[in-house]
């Protein structure tokens, strides 16, 4: 992926939990040289968000371009989109056609049941683990993770794991000192094991 600027296409639908885009999105938005970054929705314009920000889709299903790199969030409306065929069977044709997908939170578990995951290694929220893992049963599940990279699919655990799995996906795909760069710039604390999960243990 280094040197060539790559489309990534992050996908909308109702009840997606917000952080799961925007702090992706905010890390690959330092890199305009290297990705042009756009949202899609089953209809394009705005699609409200489960904490009730609305962002807006440039494209619908049919009307999206080619997408190099696929983002899948999560949020409570995972729930409900496993039951759309037809959303399946996009994530499906896109996750094949893609260089690289990545998933947040229960993204996992939706992405999991278009069959994409099959035979692959991925994680999820740990709040929603069994549901997520559910989705999957040919997936190999990783519930201590912060996130999962498994070369075309990288998948990470809940909300702001998301940010943690792109800044590694720019430091492997780019390069690590730009992304340590990054992190800097927004001033997040890079949690860059993906092994060290604080969240895997239930709350005592």
């Amino acid at each position: 992926m280094a040197g060539a600027r790559r489309r990534l296409g992050t996908l909308l639908f109702p009840d997606f939990e917000l952080l799961d885009v925007c702090g992706p999105l905010e890390v690959l938005g330092h890199l305009k040289d290297h990705f042009e970054v756009g949202l899609v929705a089953e209809q394009a314009g705005p699609v409200r968000s489960i904490q009730g920000v609305a962002l807006v889709a440039e494209h619908d299903l049919d009307g999206c371009p080619p997408l190099d790199v696929l983002l899948v969030p999560g949020g409570l409306g995972t729930r409900r989109e496993v039951d759309n065929v037809r959303l399946l069977a996009w994530l499906r044709a896109r996750s094949e056609a893609a260089a690289l997908v990545m998933t947040v939170c229960t993204g996992s578990g939706l992405l999991a049941r278009s069959g994409a995951l099959d035979g692959r290694r991925a994680t999820s929220n740990k709040r929603a683990f069994e549901w997520a893992t559910s989705q999957g049963p040919h997936v190999d599940w990783v519930r201590r993770a912060r996130w999962v990279d498994d070369g075309k699919f990288v998948t990470s655990s809940g909300v702001s794991a998301g940010i943690d799995m792109t800044l590694h996906v720019v430091a492997r795909e780019i390069d690590g000192a730009l992304a340590e760069e990054i992190a800097w710039r927004i001033e997040h604390a890079w949690h860059r094991d993906p092994d060290a999960d604080p969240f895997v243990e239930p709350r005592s």
